[in-house]
């Protein structure tokens, strides 16, 4: 029977997706269908409606939508050019100069708002038609802003890594904050040297040395929106307000920010606050649909019966992380993250456990895992986002896309197996 249930719930789920049905939708739907294979139709409905409602239940869940616009703030803020002028000035020198800048300008502009849409949109709203002026191939030039985006992801803060703090049952979000930072750079920097190596065989230019006095402007210019950082991330870490009072707080700073910049007027704010509302309840829809549909999973012992199966394929936790890896590269593919991290990590986070992995740990694999689904099609948000703002279709992207996807599977394999490089810097703060 449980055979059965589980046939039913992936059937469902990949039948409505191959209909065009929103993946919110066909995550409650897949739900509700798997629940009416155990109990009558009116309890089934009912139940998966109340998970719904008791999932969002939750006071960190608040820190998503502040997040959301603080990153809405900053895209319209003026944060984003003074961001890549600092990147400029740092690696423009370096051959293809204006790649790496992305790459850098975009790690900054993500670790700053969490969002890798916003990275993408911002930092590539400003890059793409400077690549293309300095005779960029425009395919290159997307494909290293829609991977260098999702740095934002792993690099605190991260509305992702909240959601599987809530997934995994609490582990601490300022831990994994601080797991995040050496990861999500050894990611930027491994696109840095595809970015190197590309640029070196087709001879693209590098910028020009800048005067100390320039390099100086450049870093008091942004030095404002950095600084966000230490409010956000040194409040969390020292104990002085909790994600999501350091969310409100970065919304305050961020507007603050662009008044003083003069780049947010007052009739802007009706349209950025629209703008946030619409993402957050698309968030909110799939975060209660995912909860409901995880909840329904362990109703029915889906979790134990996929722990059952991957102990038997082997009781080495080299191949099994390997195996883990394999399934999410999968699921990122056809799946968004947010659904991926609630539905996924109690299956697969107990597994973990067992063999020893600290739960900070697998997080940050888990969220580095599913960043390359956001950079491949059907359903990559990262890439759809990249590729509008460049003006070109996907299948340009497609082909410069593979080597610095080869660079991002790397870094993940290497923090699969190298724990110490997530959990040193809670570990030296006490976390």
């Amino acid at each position: 029977m449980e055979l059965f249930e589980v046939f039913v719930l992936v059937f469902t789920f990949i039948v409505l997706l191959m209909m065009g049905v929103p993946i919110a939708f066909s995550i409650g739907i897949s739900a509700v269908c798997t629940m009416l294979v155990s109990i009558a139709p009116a309890p089934a409905v009912t139940t998966v409606a109340q998970r719904m409602a008791t999932g969002l239940d939750s006071f960190a869940l608040l820190a998503i939508p502040f997040f959301i616009l603080a990153g809405q703030l900053m895209s319209h803020g003026g944060i984003a050019r003074r961001l890549i002028d600092l990147a400029k000035s740092i690696v423009g020198v370096l051959p293809g100069g204006l790649a790496h800048v992305n790459i850098v300008a975009a790690m900054l502009f993500g670790a700053i708002s969490g969002s890798s849409v916003a990275a993408a949109s911002g930092v590539g709203g400003v890059m793409a038609p400077r690549m293309k002026e300095e005779g960029y191939d425009e395919g290159y030039g997307a494909a290293v802003n829609i991977t260098s985006a999702t740095t934002g992801l792993v690099i605190p803060p991260s509305n992702i890594l909240i959601v599987y703090s809530l997934a995994s049952g609490g582990v601490s979000i300022a831990a994994l904050f601080l797991a995040g930072y050496i990861p999500g750079i050894l990611v930027g920097l491994s696109l840095m040297i595809v970015a190197g190596v590309i640029a070196a065989r087709r001879g693209y230019p590098r910028a020009e040395a800048l005067r100390l006095g320039v390099l100086f402007k450049t870093f008091v210019d942004a030095l404002p929106s950095l600084f966000m950082l230490i409010v956000v991330i040194g409040g969390i870490v020292a104990g002085i307000f909790t994600a999501t009072e350091a969310s409100a707080v970065a919304v305050a700073y961020a507007f603050v920010l662009g008044m003083i910049y003069r780049e947010i007027r007052l009739p802007k704010l009706p349209d950025i606050l629209l703008e946030t509302v619409k993402t957050t309840a698309i968030v909110m829809l799939l975060i209660g649909t995912s909860m409901a549909l995880s909840w329904v999973m362990a109703y029915e012992n889906i979790p134990q019966n996929v722990s059952y199966a991957l102990v038997s394929l082997s009781d080495n936790p080299i191949v099994i992380l390997l195996i883990i890896n394999l399934v999410l590269l999968a699921v990122g593919t056809f799946m968004d993250m947010t659904p991926a991290v609630l539905i996924f990590t109690p299956i697969f986070l107990p597994i973990v456990m067992e063999m020893g992995m600290d739960p900070t740990h697998f997080g940050i694999v888990m969220v580095l895992n599913l960043c390359v689904g956001l950079c491949t099609p059907p359903v990559g948000s990262v890439l759809f986002i990249g590729c509008s703002i460049a003006e070109i279709p996907i299948t340009r992207v497609v082909r410069p896309l593979l080597p610095l996807f080869a660079a991002m599977i790397v870094s993940l394999m290497i923090v699969t197996y190298v724990p110490e490089l997530s959990l040193w810097l809670p570990r030296v703060f006490g976390f």
